[in-house]
């Protein structure tokens, strides 16, 4: 149980590779709160305070609401261990094209939102001895996509702001890392995957050979979470398969 007795949230923890990551926490003996805008239609999860897996609404563009989770489960389990700041959302589409209010969301979802979730989280963490963040990023972060300038630019920010956060805390007990999936099966990766001419293009780019599982990334973001990972900090660890580009 190599979680036991700690408290993390996840936001965008209600489905896709938040849900996965919540699940292997859970199941290391961790309570994880799933934060999201709203509930996943296929999945009961109680309110916080109540069974390892629970839910606690938020919308990580509004800083009272992400205020509000952060105290919500600090106030239910009496301690928060973990961030794993993973809500993002998608528009793709040329730049010069793009509608603006696309890239508004895009941009105050996936960075705005981790911005807010990390300097919400940090104070609770400190509290009771220090603890992870955990930042979501993409391969595209670093990897030139048409059609991708919304989505690429708010996920190479999270990889900087990680950075910097990593080395403002570092004399706090608080490491700060990031996760980069590369293509996975599952939430936005699934999709890809069934449009057989895009995924024949970009399946040759993987030297797996093949797309990952959710799984993998929920082990890579467990080791950021547990004790082995004491030493690593400032990192951006790349969950791809080996993907050449």
């Amino acid at each position: 149980m190599r979680l036991a007795g700690k408290v993390a949230i996840v936001t965008g923890g209600t489905k896709g590779l938040g849900y996965a990551i919540a699940q292997a926490y859970a199941k290391e003996g961790c309570r994880v709160v799933c934060a999201a805008r709203e509930p996943d239609e296929g999945r009961e999860l109680p309110p916080v305070g109540e069974g390892d897996l629970a839910y606690h609404p938020v919308d990580v563009r509004d800083p009272d609401s992400v205020e509000a989770l952060m105290r919500g489960t600090y106030e239910a389990y009496g301690r928060l261990d973990v961030l794993v700041a993973g809500a993002g959302v998608s528009r793709a589409g040329p730049a010069q094209g793009l509608d603006a209010a696309h890239w508004d969301d895009v941009i105050s979802t996936n960075l705005n939102g981790t911005f807010l979730s990390v300097r919400s989280a940090v104070p609770y963490l400190l509290r009771d001895g220090g603890g992870r963040v955990i930042t979501l990023s993409s391969a595209l972060a670093t990897r030139v996509a048409p059609g991708s300038s919304a989505y690429a630019a708010s996920k190479a920010g999270i990889e900087m702001l990680t950075r910097v956060v990593a080395v403002e805390l570092a004399g706090k007990p608080i490491t700060v890392n990031c996760l980069s999936p590369g293509f996975i099966d599952e939430g936005m990766g699934r999709q890809l995957a069934r449009n057989e001419t895009v995924w024949d293009y970009y399946r040759g780019k993987i030297a797996a050979g093949r797309a990952g599982r959710a799984e993998e990334v929920a082990d890579a973001a467990l080791f950021l979470a547990d004790d082995g990972s004491d030493y690593v900090n400032g990192h951006v660890l790349e969950v791809n398969g080996g993907l050449r580009w």
